[in-house]
């Protein structure tokens, strides 16, 4: 049994050795490690060069982004099966292990997934991600929120990958989540009830134009309620579009510089509001975000006095 590991990595010299080494350290050895250098002008194809292991295999290319990227690593894969791995993010050693053992136990799932941490800059523990457990047909759940959480998540069957068309290179953002929508319109999932993720949160990875973000995925959010399979769940779409826009609110709170976040902010929740109205109901999440937005200083000598 063989798995490839495609790690798409742009300008990536920071983190791209730890990275790497989570991947080596996996104790789920039969691996191949597939780098897909996307044009990078740094040091990291040096970086990269100089790791001795024979089950790395470096590809290079002009830069052509994430989606690209994978998708070159897809088409020299040799594995039965591939995870995806960001050039900043990192692994718990069971990760593989785990998965490829969920999928020989539950033969009729072709996606296994993991839970997510996050971790700064410089890898210390940040927070806990979602706990959310799908086993089965994962279509329905998908459409409303990417329990992934990220790209470097799941084990997937390279045939599985391959007969959904691989990454749509014409989205620059949401790739991630048109993928595992696309997985789950044919193919089952499985849960390892286990935080194996761990992903990097830091000023490079947020998003430096919201909008771009909102209209892409936005646009994947109606491609999949477009599925045939998707008929029977419209009810769910303003659910989906107010999930998605309190996921903006929040990570416009945390990217955007305190002078130009109001209006963006304000906008995002606005939507989030707009779409699912009863989340004015006794919501903390919304005076959560209105304090962050409005009164930061305030909500922080407030959860300060808390803690004490």
């Amino acid at each position: 049994m063989y798995i490839s590991v495609i790690v798409p990595v742009f300008n990536g010299e920071l983190t791209i050795q730890e990275t790497i080494n989570s991947i080596l350290n996996q104790t789920f050895e039969n691996i191949e490690v597939i780098i897909s250098n996307d044009g990078s002008t740094d040091s990291t194809l040096e970086i990269v060069s100089n790791i001795s292991d024979s089950r790395i295999k470096i590809l290079s290319y002009p830069n052509a982004g994430v989606s690209a990227s994978r998708n070159r690593g897809i088409s020299q894969a040799k594995g039965e099966y591939i995870s995806f791995m960001d050039a900043d993010d990192l692994w718990t050693p069971d990760k593989l292990e785990l998965q490829w053992q969920a999928l020989q136990d539950n033969p009729q799932a072709s996606v296994a997934y993991s839970w997510t941490d996050y971790i700064d800059e410089s890898s210390n523990f940040l927070k806990s991600g979602r706990r959310i457990k799908v086993n089965g047909d994962a279509f329905s759940k998908l459409l409303v929120t990417n329990f992934l959480e990220n790209g470097s998540n799941p084990l997937i069957s390279k045939e599985a990958v391959e007969k959904v068309g691989g990454f749509d290179e014409s989205l620059f953002a949401a790739e991630d989540k048109d993928m595992w929508l696309k997985l789950s319109v044919d193919y089952e999932f499985v849960c390892v009830e286990k935080p194996q993720i761990l992903y990097r949160s830091s000023m490079n990875s947020l998003s430096s134009n919201l909008k771009n973000m909102e209209a892409t995925s936005l646009k994947v959010i109606e491609r999949a309620f477009s599925y045939p399979k998707a008929y029977q769940f419209q009810h769910l779409k303003k659910q989906t579009i107010s999930n998605f826009y309190k996921y903006l609110t929040f990570k416009s709170i945390e990217a955007t510089p305190q002078k130009g976040r109001t209006i963006t902010s304000i906008y995002f929740l606005w939507n989030y509001i707009k779409h699912n109205p009863r989340v004015l109901i006794n919501n903390k999440l919304v005076i959560v975000a209105t304090l962050k937005i409005f009164c930061p200083d305030y909500l922080s000598k407030l959860l300060t006095f808390k803690k004490q």
